[in-house]
């Protein structure tokens, strides 16, 4: 593959795995004033999260199984038909449910992108050669929460929340052209496998190393959306931002994902990737216990911006490492691997998302909590299920 194509291949992947956060970061600058407009509570405004959420992870675990069969190509193409009209048609709600509902389908149609451009990665490389394009991936992918809130922030000082499921539509139509024009078909056997679908989840399900990379990725994700959920109430009605200083301090939060990211291929190809993966889970774990901290001193900004960070740039170390090693392991069903890989982590998160709100607006206490758990629970998985092979 020369290098051109295959630097297309990385910003079109990229562009793909990064529907999780197009499809939130982009409108949590407006969860306030969405809340406000359709005369809601911010436990069911954050409910709008969770079903994207759940749509994400519900639907890559159909379309996984689904690519090992008939190729990465069609549902691709069908995902990006889906999200672009759920966004234009979640750009014209008039009312909380309805929101929801086109939120869940919003994040079952763009699953196809993010279990695909895994499976895709996977076609094509393989062992360290694989982990340093899933660490470039997810430099592009982690571009996209730098950017995405940004974007919000900006429209919102000239239109309402409707305008960014428009741009969301925009992007959708947008890809669903380049996938269609630009992307060939990797996995070109498209016959039916011998073991059906359900057997190989199953399979995948019982094995141990696999589902301790799975969950190990799993939980740190869900701290993840566990700030994501809160961090916009946290920040805007606690500390004061506006939602322009959100969506830098967002940004920056995302743009420790793309340099970690990076930092993981490097550390991968030179050191022992069980090593720089435990090295991950502790430092997220380190910040988890620093956020919790804060709850016990006087609110201080910086004093809760650095924790967020580490909790949040970690992300780009364990997700990179712990994904590129569990679908190596499951080679031959990559795209059932990597619709769990999907499902755990969006489950996850869409679970915790609604406990964030549950204490109002005015406390980060469930967030703090619920993240110092994810880390907690992730370091224990590790140690019992992956740390005996890193010898």
């Amino acid at each position: 593959m020369s290098k051109r194509r295959e630097l297309w291949l990385l910003v079109l992947l990229g562009t793909l795995s990064a529907f999780g956060p197009l499809s939130m970061d982009m409108y949590l600058p407006a969860l306030p004033q969405l809340q406000q407009q359709l005369h809601t509570s911010a436990s069911l405004t954050q409910l709008s999260i969770t079903t994207c959420l759940i749509g994400l992870a519900v639907g890559q675990i159909f379309i996984g199984p689904w690519s090992d069969r008939v190729g990465r190509k069609l549902p691709t193409l069908l995902g990006m038909v889906g999200f672009t009209v759920a966004s234009v048609l979640a750009g014209l709600a008039t009312n909380v449910w309805w929101l929801i509902f086109l939120r869940a389908i919003q994040g079952l149609a763009g699953a196809a992108g993010l279990v695909t451009s895994r499976a895709i990665a996977t076609d094509l490389f393989s062992g360290k050669k694989l982990t340093k394009f899933y660490a470039l991936l997810m430099g592009v992918n982690g571009i996209f929460p730098v950017i995405a809130p940004i974007i919000g922030g900006f429209v919102l000082t000239f239109t309402t929340w409707h305008g960014i499921f428009y741009i969301l539509a925009g992007i959708g139509a947008l890809l669903l052209l380049s996938v269609w024009l630009g992307l060939p078909e990797t996995h070109p056997t498209q016959t039916t496998a011998a073991e059906k679908p359900v057997a190989i989840l199953i399979t995948l399900l019982h094995d141990r190393v696999f589902m301790g990379y799975t969950l190990v990725t799993g939980l740190v994700s869900g701290g993840l959306f566990a700030y994501i959920s809160g961090s916009s109430f946290m920040l805007q009605n606690i500390f004061g931002l506006s939602s322009q200083g959100f969506s830098l301090v967002y940004a920056l939060n995302g743009l420790g994902i793309v340099i970690m990211s990076q930092l993981a291929g490097y550390l991968a190809t030179h050191f022992n990737e069980y090593r720089v993966l435990q090295g991950g889970v502790l430092v997220a774990l380190a910040g988890a216990l620093a956020l919790f901290v804060t709850l016990f001193l006087p609110h201080n900004l910086i004093a809760v911006l650095v924790p967020l960070f580490l909790i949040v740039s970690m992300v780009g170390i364990v997700s990179t490492v712990a994904a590129s090693m569990a679908i190596q392991h499951a080679h031959v069903n990559a795209g059932s691997a990597s619709a769990l890989l999907g499902l755990t982590q969006n489950l996850i998160g869409g679970i915790l998302s609604p406990f964030v709100g549950l204490m109002g607006q005015n406390s980060y206490l469930p967030m703090a909590l619920l993240i110092l758990g994810c880390e907690i629970a992730a370091l224990v998985v590790y140690q019992r299920s992956l740390a005996p092979l890193r010898h």
